[in-house]
């Protein structure tokens, strides 16, 4: 059978949607109309047809004409096909959406002809349109991003703009948009960017979404807290993405924030005697309790300039001889040099006037709220224990609950205690992941007595032992322990309030590491440290290279400055590389604390270095000159690390020897 196409001009006129022939001489023209286009737009053939004029560019919606121009220009210059999506204008006045696809070819004069079909997109457009709207109204933020290792934002809709503050740019300014669209972690704070690139990695291996509350950055500087869903999706060209949903919380959880801190408060003011906070973001203190002392009304719930109100109260009440001392305490910490990662928070002892005006000895500790607020609490330390007040733990626990907390910062809890009911009162997150619930499950039990044993029934602590708690003041528990995979020992200090007994305070601490714990290095091949025969699974290369160093140097105090130049060879040390290494010293301080071994790494003034007799380490055997060690080494030593040669050289010249 021959396959021939029956009538073509009838199905150009009838059945190619929109279909119309140019010619590209000067000017460009229309050479033919189909019926379907006439159709299409309501109007004759004569009307579109004429050689001297291009009649249907008059169609074009005055709004698309440039983009129709420019389309028809590049049409015209050379043998090609091309797509354009525009409105043209119908006889009645409606507007249709059109995608125009013209193929241009020489025809056999040599003259370039484009040949061209409109498909009617109108109803596409609409529904888009409407979804544009629904997106742009719905009080929610909307992301798009890629899923790369640095994801780039490829859309984001009008409330999430507002949400972020992103300024309109402008000509010089800095165009934050373009600044996010090449990088999202921009949007993340720097202390939640490393849970963020967690949540996108557990999305997008396990393929489901993840919701939850997260902080972001704002172009001003500020912050805000979003709730949000993060979802993996396939996008219309076939490439996966990411999909963020997000609502601003941040009402909500300064809200929460508020009156978390008011039970805390709560709980710190029956401990100690005066409450400041102190504010670094706006450089205020501001007293917040007292205890009716005469001597701070003029600081009471009056935010004040904090170098000149702390000097005022220096110079006013503390012994000049310790003024200095005091002074250094609190300008590191305006410098934000008193706080060190992973260890206890910053105490002092002092002498100072009383509002009787006796001298008195005083002990004050800084307690880190967030990054902007902390709150200083000091009180009077009795005469009778004066010189080891900071020092001694073996106090009464019934008479002494303050001197506890200087000690015992890993967690605090309140309760009131009647008979076998209990109501507790505040707790800080640790202590409430401790009994088992978290800070919102909390909240409802403050409401209510519960009976002890169904309170303590939360936890994985027997309900005789937390009884025994209560009863002597002082227990240990057994935990498991997910960081590490291995059970350890809580230590909880229990004390009543006052002779009243109730409320009691509950104190939490970690102790360091378990007994017979073994650390064993191995540097002869591979540099790898195990805890107990267990590899650490260290998650950061140069905290794992700085441990190195410090084992290479056997005990000897590692610098700032010796370190950069062996973990980045080809940069200078300056405040770059300075801040770096930082982050790299507190991961390996942390990966070390998870592990419970922090305490084979010594630190003093910014320098560190091993505690060699607390490791186990081929190295330091090899050493020794003991015979049974004598074949440990063969041949190869830090094979990780470029900058080990110079003891390799040494070990080797020491077996030629």
């Amino acid at each position: 059978m021959k396959n021939t196409i029956k009538n073509p001009e009838e199905i150009v006129h009838r059945h190619i949607s929109g279909f119309h022939q140019y010619v590209f001489a000067d000017p460009a023209h229309l050479s033919y109309v189909s019926k379907n286009l006439c159709d299409m737009v309501g109007l004759e053939e004569k009307d579109l047809l004429s050689e001297s004029e291009d009649l249907y560019a008059a169609l074009v919606h005055p709004a698309d004409r440039q983009r129709y121009a420019q389309f028809l220009q590049c049409a015209k210059s050379k043998e090609q096909t091309l797509t354009c999506e525009y409105r043209i204008i119908k006889k009645d006045g409606t507007a249709l959406y059109v995608s125009d696809t013209i193929a241009s070819e020489k025809g056999d004069d040599g003259t370039l002809v484009g040949y061209s079909v409109l498909t009617d997109i109108t109803a596409i457009k609409n529904e888009n349109n409407n979804l544009q709207f629904l997106n742009e109204t719905i009080p929610c933020g909307f992301l798009k991003y890629t899923c790369e290792k640095q994801p780039k934002v490829t859309y984001i809709n009008k409330k999430m703009m507002e949400l972020l503050r992103i300024p309109e740019a402008r000509d010089g300014e800095i165009d934050y948009m373009e600044m996010y669209k090449d990088n999202i972690f921009l949007m993340i704070p720097m202390e939640e960017r490393r849970r963020f690139a967690l949540y996108l990695n557990r999305v997008y291996t396990a393929g489901v979404p993840i919701a939850g509350d997260i902080s972001v950055l704002r172009c001003d500087g500020t912050k805000a807290y979003m709730f949000g869903w993060v979802t993996k999706c396939t996008n219309e060209q076939g490439v996966e993405e990411f999909q963020s949903v997000c609502m601003d919380v941040t009402e909500r959880y300064q809200a929460k924030k508020e009156n978390e801190t008011k039970r805390y408060l709560k709980a710190l003011t029956d401990i100690y005697d005066k409450v400041f906070e102190y504010d670094l973001s706006n450089n205020t203190v501001n007293c917040l309790y007292s205890n009716n002392s005469p001597m701070f009304k003029w600081l009471e719930k009056i935010p004040m300039q904090m170098e000149d109100a702390t000097e005022k109260w220096i110079t006013g009440t503390v012994v000049e001889e310790e003024r200095e001392a005091v002074r250094s305490f609190f300008h590191a910490f305006r410098q934000k040099k008193l706080y060190q990662p992973g260890e206890k928070p910053p105490q002092i002892a002092y002498h100072a006037k009383s509002s009787s005006g006796e001298i008195k000895m005083y002990s004050g500790i800084f307690l880190k709220m967030d990054d902007s607020i902390s709150l200083y609490c000091c009180r009077c330390v009795p005469d009778a224990r004066e010189t080891d007040a900071l020092r001694n733990e073996n106090v009464s626990l019934k008479e002494n609950i303050q001197e506890l907390v200087m000690h015992f910062t890993e967690g605090i809890a309140a309760f009131e205690v009647s008979g076998k009911y209990v109501t507790p009162l505040y707790a800080s997150e640790n202590v409430c992941g401790f009994f088992g619930v978290t800070q919102e499950e909390w909240l409802p039990l403050m409401k209510k007595s519960t009976p002890l044993k169904d309170f303590v029934a939360h936890s994985n602590v027997a309900y005789k032992d937390f009884a025994e708690l209560l009863r002597i003041g002082e227990a240990e528990f057994t935990y498991y322990d997910y960081n590490t995979k291995s059970e350890r020992r809580m230590k909880a200090i229990c004390s009543p309030k006052s002779p009243a007994v109730s409320p009691r305070y509950v104190l939490l601490l970690s102790k360091e590491s378990p007994a017979g714990r073994t650390v064993s290095i191995r540097t002869f091949g591979y540099f790898d440290v195990f805890v107990d025969d267990k590899p650490i699974a260290f998650r950061n290369k140069k905290s794992k290279e700085l441990f190195a160093l410090l084992v290479d140097r056997r005990g000897g105090y590692v610098s700032s400055e010796d370190a950069i130049s062996f973990l980045w060879e080809d940069e200078p040390v300056n405040s770059v590389t300075l801040a770096r290494y930082r982050k790299v010293a507190l991961r390996l301080k942390n990966i070390l604390a998870e592990y419970g071994i922090s305490d084979v790494v010594e630190s003093v003034d910014g320098k560190r270095r091993i505690v060699t007799e607390k490791v186990r380490c081929d190295l330091y055997d090899y050493l020794s000159g003991k015979e049974e060690y004598s074949q440990l080494f063969k041949g190869s030593y830090l094979t990780n690390y470029s900058w080990g040669e110079n003891t390799l050289a040494e070990l080797t010249g020491k077996i030629l020897y």
